[in-house]
């Protein structure tokens, strides 16, 4: 077994120097928080498609207004007639009295236009509407934008977690090392029964796979950070840790509750979405009554033989009224108000679930305070028991298996300590972004 676990041993060395070597020649760079949120922010596709999503909102808004401009046409068509067309003149004359020319053939061109005088507020709806929605779109954008500081947030925790966990790791497989130099020579020397060097040996290479272990992780959590920031993939992530100091005071429930209720992004974007609605209802009840606009046009037709027509130019008010929206808006104003009952009530349900996300949120980040104090007692604790243990082995009042015992322990509350002050950092920003703080 001795010589299998110096075999693991001398793998593991091979290994490792492997690693060293291939960091080295591998790109660095020191990452700090800001700055992975500032690239990560630049780089999201999400947030990009968003921006398009805006102008797409804003040209929705521009046709809108389009809508109060003239509307213009010009049509014309080139008639042949197979069969010889009735017609009487009012003046004298017709086509069946033998005195009319044959007439096989006409050409005609009509240039209209068309400018709204009066359409029941359906132009002001329009545009107020468009406005409206543009408006929860960009608040769309700004939601999204919180999410995706939050995951960068995340992923710079995993990474800053995975690179503690490899230092530790070092540290502590060092002191495992030197252990099992001294056990040996104390072995040689007849001093120490060779079941407490396996035993020493054997905590060795248990630390060394729990470093490979380590070593991925950190290796995966560079990988998606490089892909959040758009830098390159093998690029070695050095996280900085002067970004994820704690808070030193936090605000009370009901008021990250109030907020989130009038801060939050997506409640004002579902509130704009429910004006909107609201003027579908009255741009529906406007079909009650008529259109009006200023029209004026052109004609000129040419009916060989018989008639030539030019300079025919008119101007005049038009009216239309659609006779079935007299049956048929009802269904449409109802329509409308079913909508904006929908959103009424997913306004509703969107402060209910935020005021239970805040809860969550500020009880998750209060527990992760007190994991923080547990964790800082048990290493003082751990720290006290690894003393005493090493002391009473050295005068030969403890066994190599206590020793052992109280290191993985030291090591383990380290480890728990480390990563708990991380989790606490998470659970705060978590909770800013709950409560529609986490753009400022």
């Amino acid at each position: 077994m001795k010589h299998k676990l110096i075999r693991n041993t001398a793998i593991f060395s091979v290994l490792y120097l492997l690693n060293i070597q291939a960091l080295q020649a591998q790109e660095s760079k020191t990452l700090t928080l800001k700055e992975a949120v500032d690239m990560t922010v630049a780089n999201s596709k999400a947030l990009k498609n968003n921006k398009i999503k805006i102008v797409e909102a804003t040209a929705a808004i521009t046709e809108a207004n389009e809508r109060r401009l003239p509307d213009a046409g010009i049509s014309g068509a080139a008639l042949f007639l197979p069969v010889n067309p009735g017609l009487n003149m009012k003046t004298g004359g017709n086509s069946n009295s033998g005195n009319m020319p044959r007439v096989s053939e006409a050409i005609y061109g009509i240039a209209s236009v068309s400018l709204p005088l009066y359409t029941a507020g359906k132009l002001k709806y329009g545009i107020e509407s468009a406005k409206y929605l543009e408006q929860a779109v960009e608040l769309d954008a700004d939601n999204d934008r919180s999410l995706v500081i939050l995951n960068s947030i995340n992923a710079c925790i995993n990474l800053y977690k995975a690179h503690q966990a490899i230092t530790l790791m070092k540290e502590n497989l060092e002191q495992a090392q030197q252990r099992v130099k001294d056990l040996s020579n104390l072995e040689k020397n007849g001093l120490l029964a060779r079941n407490d060097l396996l035993k020493a040996e054997l905590q060795t290479s248990n630390t060394e796979l729990a470093l490979l272990d380590a070593e991925s992780n950190y290796k995966i959590s560079c990988v998606n950070m490089n892909l959040m920031m758009g830098l390159p993939e093998q690029t070695v992530l050095v996280p900085d840790r002067s970004g994820l100091a704690l808070p030193t005071s936090v605000k009370t429930l009901e008021e990250y509750e109030q907020d989130a209720l009038q801060g939050r992004k997506d409640v004002s974007a579902l509130s704009f979405r429910k004006k909107a609605a609201t003027l579908g209802i009255k741009n529906a009840k406007a079909n009650y009554y008529p259109n009006i606009a200023l029209t004026g046009g052109y004609i000129a037709a040419d009916i060989p033989k018989l008639l030539t027509i030019t300079n025919a130019v008119n101007i005049g008010v038009g009216v239309k009224y659609d006779l079935a929206s007299l049956w048929k808006t009802k269904t449409k104003i109802q329509q409308a108000q079913f909508k904006v009952q929908q959103l009424q009530l997913n306004e509703e349900m969107l402060g209910d679930n935020i005021r239970l996300q805040v809860n969550q949120a500020y009880q998750s980040y209060l527990v992760s305070q007190k994991k923080i104090e547990v964790y800082e007692k048990a290493v003082t604790q751990a720290t006290e028991n690894y003393r005493i243990t090493k002391n009473k082995y050295d005068n030969s009042l403890a066994t190599t298996t206590e020793l052992l015992d109280a290191d993985v322990a030291l090591l383990q509350t380290k480890l728990s300590v480390t990563n708990a002050k991380a989790d606490s950092f998470l659970a705060y920003n978590k909770l800013l972004q709950i409560a529609g703080l986490l753009n400022n």
